[in-house]
């Protein structure tokens, strides 16, 4: 390539290439490249042969001296050396968990719960015989048991009753109302109970719930004089007459306030 060699002289070309002149000819071969570690680097750029001056690990390079974690779980500690990677597992107890269990490096079987007479599995819930009110769970081999929680009541304490096969107390159906109270007066009318609450043409009425219903009257006026009559609703045209703030009966006649020449009289209809 333009470059002159002197005889039995070595030199690398691109692409990792080792070349040499001999007898007046250039002979190459790939370069050999001898790692004496598990885990070497890539070679440097501008280098064939990786190096071991680190470690490749699952993909990963890592500085000489690093302490590491493998992908696949935290419990197994790992340090790359001289390009070399060495790791060390946690040594698990065989057989049961202990109590309380390990971190989650090592795998165990938890050990089953007698109790009673009866086996159970780890993590089963059960109810002791005779009450349901008391629930148990197995736990590495011990059993647990705690009475079944119970909401607050929002009813006194005599409201309250515990029926049978129950843990917990629930409230009482509040009894039915036997009649209406009026807060504003203070009455109370039994159910069915009709009354006016002081305007004679409203009319209320005490329902089965305890609610009052109440309903107006509509008048309708036949007569242009009618009577009205204290405590009554509508105006009375069987009664009399009502002229000038006077009551007359009927066939009364009586003079016109307005013209006294003039006589007036009341007929009922």
């Amino acid at each position: 390539r333009g470059i002159s060699r002197e005889p039995g002289s070595r030199w690398t070309e691109p692409g990792c290439q080792s070349c040499t002149c001999q007898g007046g000819q250039v002979l190459c071969d790939t370069v050999s490249c001898s790692v004496p570690c598990s885990h070497p680097l890539p070679a440097p750029a501008g280098g064939c042969c990786p190096t071991c001056t680190g470690c490749l690990h699952e993909g990963v390079a890592r500085a000489e001296g690093d302490v590491f974690s493998p992908s696949d779980g935290n419990c197994t500690i790992c340090v790359c050396l001289a390009g070399n990677v060495s790791c060390l597992s946690p040594e698990c107890p065989p057989g049961s968990c202990p109590s309380p269990s390990p971190a989650d490096c090592c795998s165990c079987t938890p050990e089953k719960c007698n109790f009673r007479g009866r086996t159970y599995a780890h993590g089963a819930r059960f109810s002791l015989d005779g009450d349901d009110c008391t629930t148990c769970v197995c736990q590495g081999g011990e059993v647990e048991c705690s009475f079944t929680p119970c909401p607050v009541l929002d009813c006194p304490q005599h409201q309250r009753q515990l029926g049978p096969g129950q843990c917990c107390s629930t409230c009482r159906d509040p009894p039915a109302p036997a009649g209406c109270f009026l807060d504003d007066n203070g009455v109370e009318f039994p159910v069915g109970q009709i009354w006016s609450p002081g305007d004679p043409c409203e009319l209320c009425i005490c329902q089965a719930d305890g609610s009052v219903s109440c309903q107006r009257t509509d008048c309708v006026e036949t007569c242009p004089y009618p009577i009205r009559i204290p405590g009554q609703c509508c105006p009375d045209c069987s009664a009399g007459c009502t002229y000038m703030g006077r009551i007359f009966s009927n066939n009364e006649t009586f003079p016109s306030a307005l013209d006294p020449c003039l006589s007036c009289i009341c007929l009922v209809r």
